[in-house]
């Protein structure tokens, strides 16, 4: 039998406590159990033997004469014996002299039983078979008779006992020897669980100590009892458990001093952030503020004849411009997407036309820098959100132009089982394997240690990896230095739609176009309402919600689409303008709010309106595009 290990230490002290009794107490008791019943039999069998002897002896004389009526006397006086079930005797000639007890003979047959009939009846019972010899006198030779040998038997007596008492005996003496060993069994039992107690509950007490100082309870202690190992056990437990007890009490001290020196540091440290906030958040919007002007005087201004010194300074002017509009734009990308306020909105849409318009916009810019943009034509769809997937190819397009000197760049789709992959090749300076993981971190530009601006910012490879977290489209990387590089989009492919949504167009035209613009900043109001006047808007411009309103009554006009800024002077914002607006001229009035306010709250609220935002500075061309794709929306509904 194998033990399993699995059993508690009580349950093993038990077991070796008990087999070796068990086997013992067995052994020994079917031992004295069979000598006993041995000797009941043997008994049985000596005080048949000696009653046989006693009637061979007395029946010699019958026998010898014949006479009957003594064999049959002496046989029948033999059954006053205990146990003694029948006696037959028979002469030399097996014929059968007399009998006793043995009645197998019915009324109807008086025959005695034969010698084949005594041994049938005898077949369950003790039989004792004793012949009867002649005693010779003192005078007789014994050989004489014989002529040399022994004489004959005059015949024999047999005797039968019965076993029914030998059985009783031996049943009670097997019921004895039970009853015995179950006494020495339980005795064993009750003498194993009192060994098992003495031995297994201290170690229990300790293991149950162990677990609960091991759970933080150090308070425990183990009871001093018992001598030897155990008692040793006990105290070095108890010992230990009072040292850890007084470590975690000087490390609680410590940990709480140092807590309170953390809570301290990072109290300061958010109070030093929001502070940092609010200033960031406050030269944010002051600077973004004459930046949107800026721009917007600048694109009204180079619509305008100049002679060639005076094109060439403006094309400066707005080179600085859009440099710094560029790192407002990619630091305001960066700061929303950490912040989770971008949300993805993906749909089926095809490749084909976003390839035409990156190819369209980026190819004159290509042709600049001596390169050839190459866009290959595809049929493919795929699943994800077309403004945010756009911006991943823009500023994959734009890090190949800047870091390629010749040659040229493809854009390319190919299916990969489910999936799509979007691939902008470039054949320019590479990227060595040890620096490939580095290029998606913020401000990194392997090849502009000098911090040249028409390299860009170090931000576009950043917005793309973020884009593509959002989105969950795998980003691959294949680049060798001086052999160019492979930046590729995984996007999950999508089956062709028969109706797709029509481009937009850039070219929309504003010609008498109403537009209501609200903006407190004067030369902000001053530089939008100059650009939309020059795309032949029709704008109406106030700095409040009653300068505006008393304006559109003045000239019996309504609006076709409002523009507005979110921060005024009062307690409206720009959406309560819009809202406002809204109930008065339809629920459909087209609204683009402007902000140079970049925290998180104000888009929630734009979103929750369904009011598109855009952060200043805002380039004229965006701008451009955002009102003519509100105008094409607009004139969709009311078809």
């Amino acid at each position: 039998m194998r033990l399993s290990w699995d059993m508690d230490i009580r349950t093993r002290v038990l077991i070796v406590a008990l087999v070796p009794t068990i086997v013992l107490g067995l052994l020994l008791t079917t031992l004295l159990t069979f000598s006993r019943l041995n000797d009941l039999e043997e008994a049985l069998t000596q005080r048949g033997q000696a009653t046989a002897r006693q009637l061979a002896s007395a029946a010699e004389y019958g026998l010898f004469s014949g006479n009957r009526d003594v064999l049959q006397r002496l046989a029948a006086s033999a059954l006053e014996s205990a146990d003694i079930y029948g006696v037959a005797i028979y002469d030399r000639d097996n014929s059968l002299m007399a009998v006793a007890g043995l009645q197998v003979h019915s009324a109807s047959n008086v025959s005695p039983p034969s010698k084949a009939e005594v041994m049938e009846i005898s077949s369950q019972m003790l039989r004792i078979v004793e012949p009867v010899r002649h005693a010779p006198s003192l005078e007789e030779d014994p050989y004489t008779l014989t002529g040399g040998s022994l004489y004959q038997p005059l015949g024999e007596v047999v005797v039968l006992i019965s076993r029914e008492t030998l059985d009783n005996r031996k049943l009670n003496q097997i019921v004895t020897a039970l009853f015995m060993l179950l006494a020495v069994l339980a005795g064993s039992i009750a003498l194993a669980v009192l060994m098992s107690r003495s031995v297994s509950t201290p170690i229990q007490r300790i293991a149950a100590a162990m677990s609960d100082i091991g759970s933080g309870d150090l308070a425990t202690r183990v009871p001093i009892e018992g001598r030897g190992a155990l008692r040793r056990l006990a105290e070095g437990i108890n010992e230990m458990a009072a040292h850890l007890s007084i470590a975690r009490g000087n490390l609680e001290q410590r940990i709480s001093g140092a807590t309170l020196q953390l809570r301290e540091r990072t109290e300061d440290a958010e109070r030093a952030n929001m502070a940092k906030s609010r200033f960031l958040a406050a030269a944010s919007h002051d600077l973004r503020q004459p930046m949107h002007a800026l721009g917007l005087f600048i694109a009204d201004l180079s619509r305008k004849e100049h002679t060639d010194d005076t094109r060439l300074l403006i094309e400066r002017i707005a080179a600085s411009a859009e440099a710094m509009e560029n790192l407002l734009d990619s630091l305001l990308d960066i700061s929303k997407l950490d912040a989770g306020v971008v949300s993805s909105n993906p749909r089926s849409f095809a490749l084909g036309p976003l390839f035409e318009r990156i190819g369209a916009d980026y190819g004159h810019a290509a042709k600049e820098r001596g390169l050839r943009l190459r866009v290959r034509p595809t049929k493919l769809w795929i699943h994800s959100d077309p403004m945010l997937f756009e911006r991943i190819l823009i500023n994959l397009v734009g890090n190949a132009l800047r870091y390629t000197p010749r040659g040229a760049i493809m854009i390319t789709a190919r299916r990969r089982g489910d999936h799509v992959l979007v691939e902008v090749r470039d054949s320019g300076v590479g990227i060595a394997p040890e620096n490939q993981s580095n290029i998606f971190l913020e401000f990194v530009q392997l090849e502009n240690p000098a911090r040249d601006r028409s390299k860009g910012l170090g931000l576009g490879l950043a917005i793309v990896r973020r884009l593509a977290d959002l989105l969950y489209h795998p980003i691959t990387l294949r680049s060798e230095p001086g052999r160019g590089s492979v930046f590729g989009v995984v996007a999950p492919s999508a089956p062709a739609e028969a109706n797709q949504e029509p481009a937009l167009n850039p070219e929309q035209n504003f010609i008498g176009r109403i537009v209501a613009m609200v903006d407190d900043d004067a030369l902000a109001q001053e530089s939008l309402a100059g650009l939309l006047r020059a795309w032949g808007c029709f704008v109406v411009a106030s700095d409040s919600l009653p300068g505006l309103l008393s304006a559109l009554e003045e000239l019996e006009v309504e609006p076709e689409i409002m523009v507005s800024d979110f921060r005024l002077p009062g307690e409206h914002t720009g959406l309560d303008i819009i809202a406002h607006l809204r109930e008065r001229f339809g629920a459909d009035l087209p609204a683009l709010l402007l902000s140079g306010d970049t925290g998180p709250e104000t888009l929630r609220l734009a979103t929750a309106q369904r009011v598109p935002l855009l952060h200043k500075p805002v380039r004229p061309a965006k701008l451009r595009a955002s009102l003519a794709h509100l105008l094409q929306h607009a004139a969709e509904r009311s078809v």
